[in-house]
C-alpha cells in the first residue's frame, strides 16, 4: 500500500512539473508573439512613412518639371 502511495506521489509530482514547464513555455510563446506584433506594427508604420515620403518627392518632382516647361 505504501508503495502505491509513493508511486502515485511520484507520478503526480512529475505531471505537475510537466504542466508547469508547459505553462512557462506558453508564457514565453505569448511574449514572443507580442514582440512579433510590435515589430510588425513598427515596420508597417515605417513603410507608410516611406511611402508618404516617396509620394511627396514624386509630387515635388512633377511640379518642378511642370514649372520648368
Amino acid at each position: 500500500m505504501i508503495t502505491i502511495v509513493a508511486v502515485v506521489g511520484i507520478l503526480t509530482d512529475t505531471y505537475t512539473k510537466n504542466k508547469n514547464i508547459e505553462l512557462k513555455r506558453l508564457d514565453k510563446e505569448i511574449k514572443l508573439e507580442k514582440l512579433r506584433l510590435e515589430t510588425y506594427d513598427k515596420e508597417t508604420a515605417k513603410m507608410q512613412l516611406e511611402l508618404e515620403q516617396t509620394k511627396q518627392l514624386l509630387l515635388e518632382t512633377q511640379l518642378t518639371d511642370r514649372s520648368d516647361k
